[in-house]
């Protein structure tokens, strides 16, 4: 089947108050498709027996032709036997084709289990391969044998996302409805705000006062409106000292509680991320959180890695975890790693648990002549091994 992603552009602004009127559409087709393949007397490729064993062929829509290729491989530096598995692109009708892929065992309940799935999509052409050299460990799979093989059967699931053409639908000569004019509430509120008008309330912060209006603070914080609701010390003469904040990260805090937008977010994210997870802003939370994700390098790395665990933030912790990952060589030299073995330990082990679970993606070539050898693509590393057609 397929399935569309549909991106509508909006119609931009233009000079005054003039508003295009036209609109297009870009669908992206992707297509999805599940291969399933059951090895029987699976034993002898474990056994050595056979060192790999391909599927028959499988078609996806009447384009492109695919297969699976099971290997057993002998990981020297690890002295472990890992089983591989790779998909195949046989041929197709264009250079190549673009696809994710995701592979799994099917257990003796019928439950998916030793999922793994391919971090973006991948660029196939015909008797090239992309797959995982350490699936699964050969003595994994047989001290699991009752589960994992049952009846000396292997059976291995495949889904294949691949992208399709893209094709747009424009509708240039659509008459002009009626106008709806922009909603200005932020701009109007944002007004309120910055021109002190029809105030009554007084925040002290770092020596400085800003003036300020409860029921917007209750509306938009669960925290003021707490301060606000238990009479909390200040609250009745309507002055209230933050401790903790200094005037410039209030003040990035208080633009986005007025109007949604956080203009000197870059700079101060940081410190606004640890004051949205103060009051309870967690659209500006997540806003930081993408800020300092955009902002992640080797040197930030741990750093980021320590805020975004003191503040619960769950998506950034994922992506300076998985940026450690892939810098890890050079993160671990850094003086902010250095001093986070010593004061965070706990961070550290879970910088490499995340390390020793990431799947490495290898890419096959498949060729009449046998060799293995390694070749850096972009940031990635991969293992090629030619392999002698069968």
């Amino acid at each position: 089947f397929a399935c569309f992603l549909t991106f509508k552009l909006p119609p931009e602004e233009m000079s005054g108050d003039e508003i295009a009127q036209s609109w297009d559409y870009t669908q992206i087709s992707v297509q999805n498709f599940s291969y399933k393949w059951t090895i029987s007397n699976f034993s002898f490729i474990l056994e050595g027996m056979r060192a790999h064993i391909r599927s028959p062929a499988f078609s996806i829509g009447a384009n492109e032709k695919w297969c699976l290729r099971v290997h057993r491989d002998e990981i020297n530096e690890e002295r472990t036997t890992y089983l591989s598995v790779y998909l195949l692109l046989l041929s197709c009708p264009k250079n190549h084709v673009r696809a994710k892929f995701q592979f799994w065992i099917e257990s003796a309940e019928g439950e998916k289990t030793r999922s793994m799935r391919s971090p973006r999509a991948f660029a196939f052409v015909p008797h090239y391969s992309w797959g995982f050299k350490k699936f699964v460990r050969r003595d994994f799979l047989l001290s699991h044998a009752d589960w994992l093989l049952p009846d000396d059967k292997f059976t291995l699931h495949c889904k294949v996302s691949v992208v399709q053409d893209s094709f747009s639908i424009s509708d240039q000569n659509r008459k002009p409805g009626i106008q709806v004019p922009k909603c200005t509430l932020a701009d109007e509120l944002g007004g309120l705000w910055k021109n002190s008008c029809f105030t009554d309330c007084c925040l002290l912060v770092g020596g400085q006062e800003f003036r300020a209006h409860k029921a917007v603070l209750a509306a938009r914080s669960t925290v003021f409106r707490a301060m606000f609701e238990h009479d909390m010390e200040g609250s009745k003469r309507n002055h209230l000292e933050i401790q903790d904040l200094e005037p410039r990260v209030f003040k990035a805090m208080m633009d986005f509680i007025y109007t949604g937008t956080a203009p000197d977010l870059d700079s101060v994210a940081d410190a606004l991320l640890a004051a949205a997870d103060r009051y309870g802003l967690e659209s500006l939370k997540v806003m930081c959180e993408d800020a300092l994700c955009r902002d992640l390098s080797v040197e930030k790395a741990a750093h980021t890695l320590f805020l975004a665990d003191i503040h619960s933030a769950g998506q950034l912790k994922t992506q300076a975890l998985d940026f450690i990952t892939a810098h890890a060589s050079e993160v671990s030299e850094t003086s902010g790693w250095k001093a986070m073995v010593g004061s965070y330990p706990n961070l550290v082990a879970e910088a490499y648990r995340s390390l020793a679970s990431a799947p490495p993606v290898t890419h096959m070539c498949l060729s009449e002549a046998a060799a293995t050898y390694t070749v850096n693509l972009g940031k990635d590393s991969m293992v090629v091994r030619a392999l002698i057609q069968p």
